[in-house]
């Protein structure tokens, strides 16, 4: 059996997953080998008493022969509900870690891998497939054994009756193997289709439901309803060719299973007739028959299940074995301790995303080098498209740079331990991204600690100025976002919409940036991270950064000259690199891109002060 059916690759990257299960396991087999065992002794049974009867055999003796049987089956059933409890409920377990361990890998995955992943293939994987896994760790397993171990008990009591007879109901068995093997192979191909297609089918709805707002602006309803429906009639049609083929599966069993009781009939019929078996050998016989052809038959449904958890398995491998360049070193270097700020120094930096095959990469920063010293700001300016964000990526190894080396307090970030790296910085990018929670656990979510939600008392506390009291609300203060929390009615308790859909553009940014500070880190990142903000309150808000700012090394990426005027330093990027530097004031005077730029906004923000009428 073992060489009928060969357990794929991919369900092999499943052993280490029963593991802490072993004792789960074995006991669970054990019931399925024991169930089966008993459930062989009722027909031995019922030829005892047939025959006795047919011998003329008291009352008492079949009373006898009846309570042993039901006595039997009560035994065996007690022991495949056990069976069934303690090997689901294994497959569960399975379940359980693969799904932690899954989640856990995404989590460590750079920003390239899911550029190339959809978030509607992913959730299909971490639902569909999965359940297909699962499917193959529990029921299928308990299904086969009982198939190998019920076959096997009663082939031997078909040969202890009558081993030529046995012989001749076999042979039509012989064609099994060969459909098996043509038939799980065409199972598992039709069925990674169907995974596939649902992933394209998850991913349509994802995508129309995150976009709700852009289909209704353009009037896409109906467009996106017959694509969704062009989709879902493809998935249909692929279960119904896997449904097909499944269904010939069982009929072809049962076609064999029904040639073999025609030979026991003739022949065992004869047999009978002549004398040479009894009537109860016979009868139980056809019973031992029946239990060979039901886990035949259940053979089919048991293939289904492990070619489909195979095909599952696979495409939950393609996740687990994604690899990712910002991992930890294995001996990772340790910072010196810091009082406030860190130093911050590119060598010789180079950048692309990654290429399509055969394609030349595009460079998006290319032999960038400078030096941030600890407590200073510093300012990357630039048209859109020249790198901004890309730069900002790569200090919190978002992603890492192709060419040359980033240096924080002069420690290499490819020797840091990824997290502690992480806990140094407190980062706003330029899309941002808000969880479905409340006002109070987004601003808290870089904590540790349990999230505390900020109540009435948390407001006495930041109106006083206490800072230590809380700090979320500090942060809060700084953002400018207290007095817009103020007129919610659940303040700081107020549970935000998908990527906070229920606050504005400005209101979102705020958040985030209070979310940042509130971390209380060395290193600040801001991406154009008041670029939804009013200038009026962006203004504020930069009043209040100056304070919070001192002392804490910062990088603010901005295409407004009022957001970084104040740094300690600029630089200016063209296409990747760097084609200006310096303060303010050199920049201005040296009449080069910076100065273009500022003249530019200037112009900007006259032609909108101007009265309506005036222009």
């Amino acid at each position: 059996m073992a060489r009928i059916l060969p357990v794929p690759p991919a369900l092999r990257r499943l052993f280490p997953y029963f593991r802490p299960y072993k004792a789960k396991l074995a006991a669970g087999l054990a019931l399925v080998v024991v169930s089966s065992g008993i459930g062989a002794i009722v027909p031995w049974l019922l030829r005892s008493g047939i025959d006795a009867l047919h011998a003329g055999a008291p009352p008492s003796h079949m009373a006898v022969i009846a309570s042993g049987i039901i006595g039997v089956a009560l035994v065996g059933g007690t022991l495949r509900y056990w069976m069934r409890e303690v090997l689901n409920g294994l497959s569960r377990y399975v379940e359980y870690d693969l799904r932690q361990d899954l989640f856990t890998h995404l989590t460590t995955l750079d920003a390239s891998y899911f550029g190339r992943m959809r978030t509607g293939d992913l959730m299909a994987r971490l639902t569909n497939d999965l359940s297909a896994v699962r499917m193959a760790a529990g029921p299928a397993i308990m299904y086969l054994t009982n198939t190998i171990f019920g076959a096997t008990f009663a082939l031997v009591f078909m040969v202890h009756i009558d081993a030529r007879l046995t012989l001749l109901a076999l042979i039509p068995m012989a064609l099994l193997p060969i459909i098996m093997i043509r038939m799980g192979g065409a199972i598992h191909r039709r069925f990674e289709a169907v995974q596939e297609q649902f992933s394209t089918l998850t991913t349509q709805v994802q995508e129309n439901l995150s976009g709700v707002r852009v289909v209704r602006a353009y009037r896409q309803e109906r467009a996106e309803t017959a694509r969704f429906g062009a989709l879902n009639e493809t998935y249909v049609k692929r279960n119904l060719a896997l449904a097909r083929l499944y269904g010939m599966m069982n009929p072809m069993f049962g076609l064999l299973a029904g040639l073999s009781v025609a030979v026991v009939l003739g022949v065992g019929g004869t047999m009978v007739v002549r004398g040479t078996i009894t009537i109860g050998a016979f009868v139980a016989f056809g019973f031992y028959l029946t239990s060979l052809t039901w886990p035949m038959i259940a053979l089919g449904w048991v293939i289904n299940l492990f070619q489909r958890g195979a095909a599952s398995m696979g495409r939950l491998l393609e996740v687990l074995d994604a690899k990712t360049s910002a991992a930890s070193p294995r001996e990772p270097r340790a910072l010196p301790p810091a009082s406030a700020g860190r130093a911050i120094s590119f060598r010789d930096v180079g950048f692309h995303y990654p290429a399509s095959d055969g394609a030349e990469p595009r460079w998006v920063l290319r032999h960038v080098s400078f030096d941030i010293p600890a407590g200073e700001t510093l300012a990357v300016v630039g048209a859109t498209g020249s790198g901004k964000s890309a730069l900002m990526d790569l200090i919190p190894r978002v992603r890492d740079p192709q060419e040359g080396e980033i240096l924080l307090d002069g420690v290499p970030l490819r020797e840091l331990d990824l997290s502690a790296l992480r806990r140094e910085i407190g980062y706003v990018p330029q899309d941002t991204f808000l969880f479905s929670e409340s006002i109070a656990s987004n601003l808290a979510y870089g904590e540790a600690a349990e999230i505390r939600a900020a109540e009435n008392g948390d407001a006495e506390a930041h109106a006083s100025g206490d800072d230590a009291a809380s700090p979320h609300l500090w942060a809060a203060g700084v953002a400018q976002l207290h007095p817009t929390v103020s007129e919610f009615p659940e303040r700081y308790g107020t549970v935000l919409g998908e990527r906070g859909i229920n606050l504005s553009g400005g209101q979102k940014q705020r958040l985030a940036l209070a979310r940042a500070l509130a971390r209380r880190p060395h290193v600040v990142l801001l991406d154009d991270s008041l670029s939804a903000v009013d200038p009026h309150t962006e203004a504020e808000i930069l009043q209040g950064l100056r304070g919070t700012l001192a002392g804490r090394t910062a990088v603010i990426a901005s295409h407004r000259v009022s957001a970084v005027r104040d740094a300690s330093w600029i630089i200016v990027l063209d296409e990747g690199r760097i084609v200006e530097q310096g303060t303010h004031g050199v920049l201005i005077a040296a009449g080069g891109r910076y100065s273009a730029l500022l003249r530019r906004q200037q112009l900007e923000e006259a032609i909108e002060a101007e009265p309506a009428g005036a222009r």
